[in-house]
């Protein structure tokens, strides 16, 4: 898979000067464009928009020292209806505009080109699992949070504090269904996943399709294949190294993508820095003409 992503990111530079079909990047990686910008966000720490947009200014940055075309020239080349809308662009990754720029040889940022490759340091055995699971409801109460990568996310600990004893009993008393019992569930508001940007967090139980409750609320779930990884270690930071290498190590690896759907997380105990046994559970889906990774 490493060779496919790689060939899909000589495709899109060599497109950084005209229109990037995404899908056609994807395809060229053999797997779909959602996956593609969750994988790329996850190797690369950015949003696959913020990487071309950065590589775009990186080469028209060069162009507008150079002083051999008009702005408005390297604008139309690298995609921007007008010189206002490059100059934005431009500033944002440079600090200063085009004009200024050029003007006084100002010192650029320069964003270089990825490729990736897997460093296996033979420390880490990854334990997991391929489920087929029916069509399910999430019932719980959900809370917009920032993500955060290392050390205790505040606001998903706050929102967990505010559920009274009374509605966690009556999420236990309606869970139906594996992973049992009461967990958390995220579901992502965009492809990025740098720290900050906002996700939908989620603490509940998983029941059946049909299960109905007022009080509590409801986020349906297709049904699908699953991969279960299961861990132990140091609460949150366990938890947060087994995220970070199933995008870095294992998809790269194993012949299966992400699919859109929520991660859910079944944690025991939640306390931090106690050694916590954890499953984190992840929609995914075989490659075209895989034969499973499981």
């Amino acid at each position: 898979m490493l060779e496919r992503l790689n060939q899909a990111l000589d495709h899109l530079e060599a497109r950084l000067d005209g229109e990037v079909d995404m899908a056609e990047v994807a395809r060229i990686a053999a797997v779909s464009e959602y996956h593609f910008r969750r994988l790329f966000a996850a190797l690369a720490g950015m949003p696959l928009p913020l990487y071309v947009r950065r590589r775009r200014m990186t080469l028209a940055g060069a162009e507008v020292l150079a002083g051999e075309q008009t702005l408005l020239d390297i604008a139309m080349r690298y995609g921007y209806g007008s010189g206002e809308a490059f100059a934005r662009a431009f500033k944002s990754v440079h600090g200063v505009g085009p004009g200024e720029a050029r003007r006084t040889g100002a010192v650029l940022t320069a964003q270089p080109r990825m490729s990736f490759r897997v460093v296996v340091e033979g420390s880490t055995t990854m334990r997991y699992r391929i489920v087929e699971k029916e069509a399910f409801r999430f019932l719980g109460r959900k809370a917009r949070v920032p993500l955060v990568h290392e050390g205790l996310n505040e606001a998903a600990a706050a929102h967990v504090k505010s559920l009274d004893r009374g509605t966690v009993v009556r999420m236990k008393e309606l869970a139906d269904g594996e992973p049992a019992g009461v967990l958390s569930a995220a579901v992502y508001l965009g492809d990025s996943r740098e720290e900050g940007t906002e996700a939908d967090y989620w603490v509940g139980v998983v029941t059946g399709p049909g299960a109905v409750a007022h009080d509590l609320d409801t986020l349906d779930v297709p049904a699908g294949t699953w991969a279960v990884f299961d861990s132990s270690g140091p609460y949150p930071s366990a938890l947060q190294d087994l995220w970070r290498d199933v995008f870095t190590q294992w998809f790269p690896s194993n012949l299966y993508t992400t699919r859109p759907g929520p991660e859910l997380l079944l944690t025991r105990p939640v306390e931090t820095g106690a050694e916590t046994d954890s499953q984190l559970w992840i929609p995914v889906e075989r490659t075209v003409g895989g034969a499973g990774g499981g």
